[in-house]
């Protein structure tokens, strides 16, 4: 299937968030209503930019696969974005730690399934930022949820598409995993 784009942005190679980031800089480039097609190979970035769409205000389309390649298709809103805003409960690593030596918390990894398997805290819940949406009964409102991903960025959209579905009490851990101290990771 062959979609009509007026603009192709190669983020092949990248990682999280250089997709999100090289795409927010090439949406600025082209005109409202055109479409926007980003080549990338991270397997994160199909959660990554379809929640970055929704939150900006651009039309997901969607993703096609070709071979290891991910094509991702967005539509430049016709109106105003909205502003990008950033989940305003934040805490840092340091932070995390000494929270975790309090107790049983709930920590969520919104990071993909193979990223978790080989570096994680334990006791940590792996719910990946793409299945976010159909697991979200999983987690209870009423409990303070602490969201961690490699860089801060998937945590961030995840944290915001937590409160945006009636959960009060979360924080969005930065930087997160790619920061994390080896003799605490489990």
């Amino acid at each position: 299937m062959t979609i009509k784009t007026d603009y192709v942005l190669d983020a092949i190679g990248l990682v999280c968030p250089m997709p999100v980031i090289k795409t927010k800089k090439a949406i600025n480039e082209i005109e409202k209503g055109q479409v926007l097609e980003v080549q990338a190979t991270d397997k994160g970035s199909k959660s990554d930019i379809k929640a970055w769409s929704e939150r900006t205000g651009h039309q997901y389309l969607g993703t096609l696969e070709d071979g290891d390649t991910l094509k991702h298709y967005i539509r430049k809103s016709p109106s105003e974005e909205k502003d990008e805003k950033r989940f305003p409960h934040v805490i840092g690593n340091k932070e995390l730690i000494e929270i975790l030596k309090e107790g049983n918390i709930v920590l969520l990894d919104v990071r993909e399934e193979a990223e978790y398997a080989f570096n994680r805290i334990e006791g940590s819940i792996s719910i990946p930022l793409g299945e976010l949406d159909s697991r979200m009964n999983e987690l209870n409102k009423e409990d303070e949820i602490f969201v961690i991903c490699r860089s801060g960025n998937r945590s961030d959209l995840a944290a915001h598409k937590l409160a945006a579905n009636g959960f009060r009490n979360i924080k969005n851990v930065v930087p997160g995993m790619s920061a994390w101290k080896e003799g605490l990771v489990k």
